[in-house]
């Protein structure tokens, strides 16, 4: 694998569908990390234009959908801490709100735990997927209309979000000390 100047891994060109999904994952979680590295807590709380938008919020709400898609949605699992004692009807958006007054140090530990217990859940999800297109089982939990996403969905919707919200973090990064880059 290799690991360019910023600590991210490189997707490997030549590879199946499901090592290519996870790989850009990967690239996309390392790249969220890079745009937050070396901020205290009030360039975390910087917003830019007329966004209420933070890479605090940013990395909040990543932590939340990691735990959502991954042990929610894959697994069935009820939520658990931070997201569990959140009254989600009063305060919709509390993800990112909470990233104006949680540290700097909070909000990259919760991350850091969110990632870990996807990765951990996607190992363990792939136990009982079916051997002939892992990708392809659904999961536990499904949407109102009883649908259920396969993993190749969640995959990719993961990458999706990352995608989109590391164009954010772009912005936010730039606006707070000049640092550009993809």
């Amino acid at each position: 694998m290799t690991v360019d100047e910023h600590g991210r891994p490189e997707p490997s060109p030549a590879v199946g569908e499901f090592d290519t999904l996870l790989g850009y994952l990967e690239f996309h979680r390392a790249t969220l990390e890079w745009k937050t590295r070396d901020l205290n807590d009030a360039q975390l709380r910087h917003t830019t234009a007329a966004s209420t938008m933070t890479l605090g919020g940013l990395l909040m709400h990543l932590a939340y959908v990691e735990d959502h898609w991954f042990s929610g949605m894959l697994l069935d699992l009820p939520r658990m801490a931070p997201w569990n004692d959140v009254d989600w009807a009063t305060t919709p958006d509390w993800e990112w709100d909470s990233a104006h007054t949680l540290t700097g140090a909070a909000m990259r530990e919760q991350w850091a735990i969110s990632v870990q217990r996807s990765r951990e859940t996607l190992a363990t999800s792939l136990k009982s997927m079916p051997s002939d297109d892992p990708l392809g089982g659904l999961a536990k939990r499904g949407w109102p209309s009883g649908e259920r996403p396969s993993l190749r969905w969640i995959l990719l919707h993961m990458v999706e979000e990352y995608a989109r919200h590391n164009g954010h973090a772009d912005l936010l990064r730039e606006a707070i000390d000049g640092q550009t880059g993809e």
